[in-house]
């Protein structure tokens, strides 16, 4: 199997056994998101992403390929781990759109907590995931940035509000990634896209 496939706890376990370093790990989701969401022509593209940080993401990688090497006690599960982010949480270092063009420029001055506590644990964030605006609907159809499909059928959604978040994982565009869900927005996308989906609780 291609490293971009492996799930959450394969990738970390062979991290640690020294398989492959974070580096090489993240290298190959960012060119798998360049191959099929950024570069796939119409039709086929499928638009999981907002924002792509490569150089960000390359340079946490290589923070976590040290910190795996010189200190691996202090390493935790998701240490060089390939995230992506629902384009709902703040970023310092990337726009946060909510999928809205009143937003299409916001750059947040701070980080969300749930975004500084994932880059402490040594994750590494490759991008912003497409959603529905303002995460109002159940489709991913109501993103300014368009409609995001469905990994196994380009023709049908991948459910929503979290569906760039589901995209990306069915399609190994990123190892996990963040939603959020009030009345479904995890637990729905999972399901269309043939994931697993976990909504903890308050």
């Amino acid at each position: 199997m291609e490293i971009f496939g492996l799930t959450l706890d394969e990738a970390a376990q062979q991290l640690r056994q020294g398989n492959f370093s974070a580096v090489e790990l993240t290298q190959a989701v960012l060119d798998r998101i360049q191959r099929l969401d950024k570069d796939a022509p119409d039709g086929q593209r499928l638009n999981a992403y907002v924002t792509v940080d490569e150089k960000g993401a390359l340079k946490a990688a290589a923070n976590a390929d040290k910190r795996l090497k010189s200190d691996p006690g202090a390493a935790t599960p998701l240490t060089g781990i390939p995230l992506a982010h629902k384009d709902l949480f703040c970023t310092s270092t990337m726009p946060t759109t909510c999928s809205s063009k009143m937003l299409a420029n916001f750059q947040p001055p701070y980080d969300a907590t749930v975004t500084r506590r994932l880059m402490e644990a040594g994750a590494v964030i490759v991008g912003k995931t497409n959603m529905d605006e303002f995460a109002m609907g159940s489709s991913n159809e109501t993103s300014h940035f368009g409609t995001v499909s469905n990994p196994w059928d380009k023709s049908r959604i991948p459910g929503g509000s979290s569906g760039g978040s589901a995209a990306a994982v069915a399609a190994s565009l990123c190892t996990a990634s963040m939603g959020t869900d009030t009345g479904g927005s995890i637990r729905q996308p999972a399901a269309l896209t043939g994931i697993t989906g976990l909504k903890p609780t308050y």
